[in-house]
């Protein structure tokens, strides 16, 4: 895949700081509730990641950086166990312009067993450039800022990872001749590996991963 299309699939759905647990020296999923999976997973994805190694071996593939940091939601009620992320990402070299952007919002979905990550994308998302870099207390978001819902993913924690996925069939695009996206997550200590595959009307294949995922591989 040439250097532009790797670039675009890595644009056009992603998703999937300070504590991070030791997956090896937590309990099962089995012992640990819903919340506390929830809140493992937001750990994971907090910090910085980027894929400069795997841009390191395959010339073809873009070095990346994803920025991931918690936020607080004012309105949201206090019985509500979500946790709320900021992250955004970057080619390594114009780190100061993202080229995507979205809140994520993190909780347990009791139905399917699993940690629901539901992405949002803001209207306006400039003027969320850089947002963590703010200290904690100053990264306030209302909830009307969150924008639109576009997609979720379930993740359930398998071994020393959790292992997510869109819905079977997808989730609405309008991306370089797609009509449909789905994205299979590997989240670890070390970071995470993604799969986005973007379908047309015919549910075909036009874009995406192949037999290697996009890897992102944490730095901070």
């Amino acid at each position: 895949m040439k250097h532009r299309s790797m670039a675009a699939v890595l644009i056009s759905i992603s998703w999937l700081t300070t504590t991070r647990p030791s997956l090896a020296q937590t309990p099962t999923s089995s012992t640990l509730s819903l919340a506390q999976q929830a809140d493992e997973v937001s750990s994971l994805l907090e910090g910085k990641m980027d894929t400069s190694a795997q841009a390191m071996a395959n010339s073809k593939a873009p070095s990346v950086r994803m920025t991931t940091c918690r936020i607080q939601v004012s309105g949201t009620p206090a019985n509500q166990p979500s946790i709320f992320l900021y992250q955004e990402q970057a080619l390594t070299h114009k780190l100061a312009q993202p080229y995507r952007q979205r809140f994520l919002e993190i909780s347990p979905n009791p139905s399917s067993q699993s940690v629901r990550s539901l992405s949002f994308k803001p209207a306006n998302p400039a003027p969320w450039a850089g947002f963590c870099n703010k200290p904690t207390a100053e990264r306030i978001v209302n909830r009307n800022d969150l924008g639109s819902p576009i997609c979720s993913v379930f993740l359930k924690r398998s071994g020393n990872r959790y292992i997510g996925n869109t819905p079977i069939n997808g989730c609405p695009t309008n991306v370089r001749g797609a009509v449909r996206v789905t994205n299979r997550i590997e989240l670890s200590k070390s970071g995470m590996n993604t799969w986005d595959r973007g379908f047309d009307a015919n549910g075909k294949q036009v874009w995406g991963a192949q037999s290697e995922s996009y890897q992102y591989r944490r730095i901070e």
